[in-house]
């Protein structure tokens, strides 16, 4: 039971006053309720009121702009704040201003009145800002989204801004771990130094020490130079080392010589240099299961896994598919295209899709509607082509090329090697075979996506001009049915 404690509710709903007001009251709180920000900071200025709960738009001030002065004037009292703009910018701006939570619309009743019970057991002074890091538009938030399963992870990024705590952030590709690592950096206490990424997944693994550490003229055959490491480049920033679960076990000892004692050495080098760097990991891949076959050492995945983020699939947020959309078609304006809507049946069919890819691949699928097709308002047949045709005949044609492509390269190394009885052929095999197999490949690409040489390009992962120049070379007919 409360302790009759008297609760300021500032909204310029009236019937989110009422049900606060009906709400608090019955859990034994006394409520005064005012539409307006002048009210309430008369209230506060006045010494009344135990714990403070604001709207952030109201008529006469916005709340976020409130909060420094109650801050200011009783540092003590417990603000929490509700806001129906549920992007991370709310979130962090909210934090860095001294509110004690942030609580997005529409909230759960009892969710808020354990809130409100936690604050009043735990009053606390709000650290001092840092300044204001964030800028007031949502398009300059890198990550997009207003589903409950975001809003959670906006929550936790507040939290984290003002601390230099080791994050461990994991989900499938495609959902935006290195957003969320990039707005850690741009929003936090680091913003002011380098962000560094590092994706251990694209660093050949006995170059991965020296390319983190850096290493010392003659360390070893070609170390003509010293070479400074990504830790000394992100000195006093962020460091965020993608794809962990890549990291050969040696890199891995290294590594967590920096987390437990804050120090490396270089390759090759023997002084240790202190290291003042924030480090955010991220992973698709399950930890535990390579802790469980030797692949990665658990005494670092406890160092990384301080503060563990999970990113949701976009499969388990499809409520933010349409909001995703209308920031890439925005993108797309920005980039030199024309501006483009999707009709309500359209965006159905959006939310519907599994998106294996995740918010990558809605992105792709965005870009190609902006891109290929002339109509202002994209109707659902257009999404049904892109989601299913293409990518049904690239699969059909993928999953029967492979035998196809497999056979005709071992029969023509049959062929090129019977040639030459017991010998070796000449050099230059490499060069044959793919001559050999390029047009085939191309050709199969052109028919998988109907003759279209824009994703046939992206399956191939070539250049579009490239791609063109190889069609001329080859003298390949495409298939002129969809432009």
């Amino acid at each position: 039971m409360a302790d009759g404690s008297t609760i300021l509710v500032a909204d310029d709903d009236r019937a989110i006053r009422e049900v606060l007001d009906r709400a608090l009251g019955r859990a034994g709180y006394h409520v005064r309720c005012a539409s307006n920000a002048s009210t309430l900071w008369r209230w506060v200025s006045e010494g009344d009121g135990d714990l403070v709960i604001t709207d952030v738009v109201m008529p006469d001030e916005n709340g976020l702009d409130l909060l420094p002065r109650i801050k200011r004037a009783r540092p003590d009292l417990p603000v929490i704040v509700m806001s129906a703009r549920n992007t991370l910018l709310t979130a962090v701006k909210a934090a860095e201003r001294g509110a004690y939570e942030y609580l997005p619309k529409p909230f759960d009743l009892n969710e808020l009145t354990a809130m409100v019970r936690r604050a009043l057991a735990t009053p606390r002074a709000a650290p001092e800002a840092d300044g204001d890091a964030s800028q007031d538009t949502d398009e300059m938030m890198p990550i997009i989204g207003r589903s409950p399963a975001m809003q959670e992870i906006y929550r936790v990024l507040a939290r984290l801004m003002a601390t230099d705590l080791t994050v461990m952030i994991t989900g499938e590709s495609g959902t935006g771990k290195e957003l969320v690592a990039r707005a850690l950096h741009d929003y936090g206490k680091r913003r002011g130094g380098p962000f560094v990424a590092v994706n251990m997944a694209a660093i050949p693994r006995e170059l991965i020490e020296s390319e983190l550490f850096g290493h010392e003229k003659g360390a070893f055959t070609g170390a003509a130079l010293r070479s400074v490491g990504r830790f000394e480049q992100a000195e006093r920033g962020t460091l965020f080392l993608d794809e962990i679960g890549d990291m050969p076990l040696e890199a891995q000892t290294r590594l967590l010589r920096v987390l437990q004692q804050g120090e490396y050495t270089t390759v090759g080098g023997r002084t240790p240099i202190r290291a003042d760097v924030r480090i955010v990991a991220a992973t698709n891949r399950d930890l535990r299961q390579l802790i469980h076959q030797g692949l990665f050492r658990d005494d670092l995945f406890y160092r990384l896994n301080v503060v563990p983020i999970r990113l949701p699939p976009l499969r388990e947020r499809r409520e933010d598919v349409p909001d995703l959309v209308r920031h890439f078609l925005a993108e797309a304006v920005k980039e030199g295209l024309p501006p483009k809507l999707l009709d309500g049946a359209a965006m159905e069919r959006l939310k519907r899709h599994r998106w294996a890819g995740n918010v990558r691949e809605l992105e792709n699928l965005v870009r190609r509607l902006a891109a290929l097709y002339s109509e202002d308002v994209i109707g659902v047949e257009a999404v049904e082509t892109e989601l299913n045709e293409p990518q049904a005949h690239a699969a059909e044609e993928q999953g029967a090329g492979r035998e196809t492509l497999g056979s005709a390269v071992e029969h023509h190394l049959n062929r090129y090697f019977a040639a030459h009885g017991d010998g070796l052929p000449p050099s230059g095999l490499y060069d044959r075979i793919l001559r050999e197999i390029e047009r085939p490949l191309i050709e199969m690409s052109l028919s998988a996506t109907r003759g279209n040489q824009i994703r046939a390009a992206e399956l191939l992962g070539l250049n579009r001009n490239t791609l063109r120049k190889k069609i001329r070379e080859l003298d390949i007919q495409v298939y002129r049915g969809l432009k």
